[in-house]
């Protein structure tokens, strides 16, 4: 099957290629399992000099990278350019910690001695999407490297050089033949290789759609998965917000990568106290957001990824204004291929999409709350748990909120992100299983308890 990659901008076929066939997808698997007990044999130490030498050439060809991922699925330009830098940290951190977070834990028993060991699995197969087409690979791939798995990637459709510059920086680091297959296939060949006995863990990126459907057949065959979800992360203003702090960020939080992205801001819980001076100033700084080609460095907010989805995301738009919600920004689709604009909703209410169901792209729900209660209760009111943020002058008031928020992750006065440093993942509809940190090394290791008396 042929598939066309359309450029979000101009709206051009910029590129064609071609699914594998059964014969192509069995040699990367082959490879795969071939390559699997060279590469758990190396040291830590040898697998952490190349994990650095890939940072190295993640750096040194950032430029590139950074216009494969604009022209793939229409990134702003410097925000592609973070996006390969935060992967080079990536492969740098867990080259450096590796060695502590897989060491040998004694655990004092009535043995002569007992401790818990940890080994690698196999063949990891990650399912990725297109909105952080390099980070979201490394979130999984560096530590699974260096914990001595090997790599399958099947990358979102759209995103299928994204994949390859991966695999061409592996290559260029001299790290050998089969440790990670890329496997440009459909959702059909992918299920047929999770159920194949040469892998051992599936780990996916998405949404809650297809979280299930990757985990259902991952289940059918007993094998180990993280999932890391959709989220519809709210963002909650306490009546002695500082506003000079919360508003730039709010904007940020939630325009970046032009709203697709799973941890962004996208309920915006705002108590009643300071609700018009936070919407006034919100609308007005988001309205100077400048639109364009994301290869210009005055473009602010890129074009959506596909006019497909940015076409469903104006249907739950226009679902939730003839509900009763209130246009106070955009909401009209605009310019270029697949451009959407800064886009506010206020006096969103339950029952409205955008009350209730994720909105992936640069649209704001602007939900009115009494109080700190009510604020907690709305936050939690979602099917959905990943990440959260409360916004107070008070820190000991505003941690007190975000320990009541069911949620993956809560930041008090800072915008929801991911860090190699801490562990990143979701609770309900948004996934189970942690990627980053310590926590995200051992997901995909056995880990054996070892009791000699």
């Amino acid at each position: 099957m042929t598939v066309e990659i359309t450029n979000p901008w101009t709206g051009q076929v910029d590129y064609r290629y071609e699914y594998f066939d059964a014969a192509a997808v069995e040699q990367v698997l082959a490879r795969s399992q071939a390559a699997f007990p060279t590469w758990s044999g190396l040291s830590l130490v040898e697998r952490g000099g190349f994990l650095v030498k890939v940072g190295a050439n993640l750096r040194e060809h950032r430029e590139r990278i950074a216009g494969i991922m604009s022209a793939e699925m229409g990134k702003l330009h410097r925000e592609a350019v973070a996006e390969v830098e935060k992967c080079a940290g990536a492969c740098d951190y867990y080259a450096a910690h590796a060695i502590d977070y897989l060491a040998d834990q004694p655990i004092s028993t009535e043995a002569a001695r007992s401790y818990v060991t940890y080994e690698p699995l196999g063949c990891v197969f990650a399912v990725m999407p297109w909105n952080f087409p390099i980070w979201q690979v490394f979130r999984f791939l560096a530590p699974g490297l260096m914990a001595g798995n090997v790599a399958l990637l099947k990358h979102a459709s759209n995103v299928p050089r994204c994949a390859d510059v991966i695999a061409e920086m592996l290559q260029l680091a001299g790290i050998p033949d089969g440790v990670l297959g890329v496997l440009h296939v459909d959702n059909a060949t992918a299920a047929e290789v999770i159920a194949d006995p040469r892998v051992q863990a599936v780990t996916l990126t998405g949404s809650d759609k297809a979280g299930r459907s990757v985990a259902s057949t991952a289940g059918q065959s007993l094998k180990k998965c993280v999932m890391e979800l959709g989220g519809s992360d709210p963002f909650v203003v306490l009546d002695d917000a500082d506003l000079d702090l919360t508003v730039p960020l709010a904007v940020s939080s939630r325009f970046g990568n032009a709203g697709q992205t799973c941890i962004a801001a996208k309920r915006f819980i705002v108590t009643e106290k300071i609700a018009d001076a936070f919407v006034q100033r919100f609308v007005e700084a988001a309205g100077k957001l400048q639109v364009g080609d994301p290869g210009d460095a005055a473009t602010t907010l890129a074009p959506m990824v596909r006019a497909d989805l940015r076409d469903e995301l104006h249907s739950q738009v226009s679902k939730s204004i003839a509900a009763g919600a209130k246009v106070l920004l955009g909401c009209v689709p605009g310019m270029g291929a697949s451009h959407y604009p800064a886009s506010i909703l206020d006096s969103v209410k339950p029952g409205m999409p955008a009350y209730s169901e994720e909105l992936f792209g640069p649209v704001a729900a602007i939900i009115r709350v009494k109080d700190d209660a009510d604020a907690v209760r709305v936050a939690n009111d979602t099917s959905f748990g990943l990440g959260a943020s409360v916004w107070t002058t008070d820190k000991a008031r505003g941690e007190a909120a975000a320990r009541q928020i069911r949620a993956g992750a809560c930041f008090v006065n800072a915008i929801v992100r991911s860090d190699v440093r801490m562990p990143f993942g979701g609770t309900k509809s948004s996934g189970f299983g942690r990627e980053l940190a310590e926590h995200g090394i051992h997901e995909f290791m056995n880990i054996k308890t070892v009791y000699v008396a």
